[in-house]
This record gives C-alpha cells, structure tokens and sequence, in this order.
C-alpha cells in the first residue's frame, strides 16, 4: 500500500508540480570533428547537419533494410556534438558508425561515465530551474539546450519531456550531481523512481529502446514519423523508409491498448481477435490518469482502426481490449 502511495504521490509532483529522476544510466556519446554533424547526416534519419549550437534533434540510426539500430537525440555544441543513446548502447551504436567512417573528420567517443542526467518533469521544472540559475534560461523548443550555471554548478540543460507534460535533462559532472539534486529537492522536487516514470512515458505514448523499439522492426512500423525528415537526401535505411512513406504501407505498427480488466498484462503478451493472434505488448503499466491498465503494443493492420476490440493473453490468462491513438494521456489531461 505505501509504495502505491509513493507512487501516486511521486505521478502527481510530475502532473502537477516538479519530480526528479535520475536518467544517468542513459548512454552518452561526444563527437569531435570538423566532419563530425556531415557524417552524421548520411547516418541518421534526421535532418541534423544544419543544427546550430544550442539546437538538438531526435532521430533514429537504422540498418541498410530499414530496421531499428538505435533510437537516440544530436544535440549540437560549439565545438562537439553529444549524443544520448539507448542505456548499455553506447559502445555497440559508436562501434557500428566507426565502420562507415572512412576519410571523414568524426571523432566517437563514449562518455557514459563523464556525466550525470538528472530529469526535472513537470510544470514546476521550468520555475524551479530559473530559480537556481545565474542567468535567464531561454529553451523554447525540444532539445534546444544551453550550458547554464545552477546554485553555481556548471551544467547543461536540455529541453526534454519525458511524459505528457514539460520536462527538462541537466548534464553535469558526476562528482557535482549530488549538489543539484540537493539544490532540486530543497527547492521542492519531489525524488521519483524508474516506475513513476514508466507510467509516464507510456501514458505520453513514447516508446523507448529496447523495450518497445528493436532491431527487429523496421521505423515506419514504430510511429516516430518526427524521427525523419523526407528531404534531407540519402541516409542509411532510407529506401525502406521511403518506399513505405510513398508507395506502400506497414503490416503491423505500434498502438495504444486499453486493458478492460485490471491486471497490468506481461510484456510480451499476445494481442489476438478471435483465434488469431495479431500483435504483442512491448510495455504495459497501471495509468493514474485513466484509473486502468495500458499498454504499448504492436497490432496487425486490419486493427489500426481505435477502438478494435481484441484481447490480451499472457501467463496468467486472457483480458478484452480495446486499439486507442496514442498518446493516451496528454499535458491537458487531468
């Protein structure tokens, strides 16, 4: 019953006010070179070569076949560039860009353990940031970051929502992390954890590496339209993406499904309609804001439609559900 109630508590400081999680275990790269935003324009499937310094783009780095390498987010500095990657991605996402380098000018290096993130989300992240900072701090779009002096610790703050509303990263040295998270709490942030987050992220409809999102899917099939840019030129995976885009379609993709009974199904349950199976679920939680479970899955076509019935199975037994549009849950919703 308490950790229920901490739960509650930590979702409300997150809707309502400001909660903090620690996101350090976030992969995390840095890219020197004077080639280094060039080579990763032909990589990723963002427009990312035009960013200016303080701008950042989230993006997807695919196979030759189109399916899912990495999912991670460009931000661009003056003199580098820093990647976030998937957790425990670091090292196979840069070895796999080192093969195409070939007379380029990029420089990977892995920093997984040369920062620290610490994740304020809510409405209050924005005031209480202000609050510790030395100068206005001025971020208005996603991924738009600024190095910035906080109860004078330098870090760098990142425009970065990680549920249905506002939400901020801030990147600092390991060794001044505990500063921060003093100076956030004693200024009302409210210390949450991995499964507050999780509701969150899944309320907002946002699916994350590996456990929504794999290599054994191809983009167009995960829903991140945003991810790509249709006039950037070639990339790797591009013709898969492409193809679909202009003259095809998915047979399966990534779907909102409320849960009609009320047990949180297991991940990797089977969706089925009558003795066919038609998807599975890559995540499911008990949303506070709906008051039922949910869950992220991945459905046949001929349910795309919101509002397909169909049913969940896993090792515990059979629940209805219905196919919604995500996200669930947005920055408006109670």
């Amino acid at each position: 019953m308490n950790a229920m109630l901490d739960l509650a508590a930590e979702y409300r400081a997150a809707r309502d006010a400001v909660a903090l999680f620690d996101r350090s275990a976030l992969g995390k790269a840095t890219v020197t070179g004077r080639d280094r935003l060039a080579f990763l324009q032909g990589m990723l499937t963002n427009d990312v070569k035009g960013l200016a310094p303080g701008q950042g783009a989230a993006a997807a780095f695919l196979d030759a076949h189109g399916k899912v390498m990495a999912l991670l987010v460009v931000y661009a500095a003056v003199d580098e560039v820093l990647l976030e990657l998937p957790a425990q991605m670091t090292e196979k996402t840069l070895q796999t860009l080192d093969r195409y380098l070939i007379s380029e000018k990029a420089v990977f290096e892995a920093a997984d353990d040369a920062f620290a993130i610490l994740s304020l989300q809510g409405p209050g992240a924005r005031p209480l940031l202000q609050r510790l900072a030395a100068a206005p701090i001025d971020l208005p779009t996603p991924h738009s970051h600024s190095p910035v002096s906080l109860s004078g610790v330098a870090a760098r703050v990142i425009n970065r929502s990680e549920g249905p509303g506002p939400g901020f990263h801030v990147w600092v040295a390991p060794e001044r992390a505990q500063t921060l998270r003093d100076a956030f709490t004693a200024g009302g942030a409210v210390p949450a954890g991995e499964e507050t987050l999780a509701v969150l992220r899944v309320e907002a409809g946002q699916p994350w590496y590996p456990q929504d999102v794999d290599d054994s899917v191809i983009l167009p099939e995960t829903g991140l339209e945003s991810l790509v840019s249709y006039t950037k030129g070639c990339y790797i995976g591009q013709e898969t993406v492409a193809r679909v885009k202009y003259r095809g379609h998915v047979n399966r993709s990534l779907s909102g499904l409320v849960i009609e009974g009320d047990r949180v199904p297991e991940a990797g349950a089977r969706v089925t309609a009558g003795d066919r199976e038609v998807g599975r679920v890559t995540s499911a939680v008990r949303s506070i804001a709906l008051g039922r479970p949910i869950a992220l899955g991945y459905v046949r076509r001929e349910h795309f439609e919101p509002g397909s019935a169909v049913a969940v199975v896993d090792g515990v037994g059979e629940q209805a559900a219905r196919v919604v549009a995500l996200p669930f849950v947005t920055a408006a919703s109670a």
